[in-house]
């Protein structure tokens, strides 16, 4: 008795069988670095970062996707983590805070964020500087009011959203050569 199902579908579906409910290898490029791991089908990006590969600079705040505490870039795109299963990201790059500095060089953005005190408790900052990066980057920042749109994804429950908007503006301007932009 058939299902209704071409014979490519059916492939594809005993393909996605064969990699779970066990544990399964997945190998992820973080940072620039690949990594070997097994991990059930189910585990999240942010579980599989956090709690894996001891890479705790993302947070873990909602676990629902609605705080961005846990945003970080897969092939430069903005993803929260806590809503991402770490298997998808199999041949994709992904980048967390602890990949933005360069060595001891920290990315202009995570320097604007200290200048300008962009942080009270600490805990939503590593997601809203990869989205203030992102959001530079995708041309979203010309005025206060878009970066607060294009942000509107990361909260901060002690409201530094001020000083986040400071520090999104020096970095744009920096980039602009200097200008000085109203915001």
């Amino acid at each position: 008795m058939s299902d209704g199902r071409s014979a490519p579908a059916v492939a594809e579906a005993a393909a996605l069988q064969t990699r779970g409910p066990d544990a399964v290898p997945v190998e992820l490029s973080i940072n620039g670095v690949t990594h070997e791991l097994r991990i059930e089908p189910r585990v999240s990006l942010l579980d599989a970062l956090r709690e894996r590969l001891d890479l705790t600079g993302t947070k873990k705040g909602c676990d629902q996707g609605t705080c961005g505490a846990c945003t970080v870039w897969v092939d430069g795109r903005r993803v929260l983590a806590c809503l991402t299963l770490a298997m998808v990201c199999e041949g994709h790059e992904v980048t967390t805070i602890e990949g933005l500095a360069s060595g001891e060089e920290l990315h202009p953005m995570q320097r604007a964020f200290l200048d300008h005190d962009a942080f009270q408790c600490g805990y939503c900052t590593a997601g809203q500087i990869m989205s203030a990066v992102a959001l530079l980057e995708e041309g979203h920042a010309s005025s206060d009011a878009e970066i607060a749109e294009w942000m509107s994804g990361n909260i901060c429950r002690c409201a530094a959203y001020p000083n986040i908007r400071a520090a999104v503006r020096e970095v744009r301007d920096g980039q602009r050569g200097g200008a000085s932009a109203a915001g």
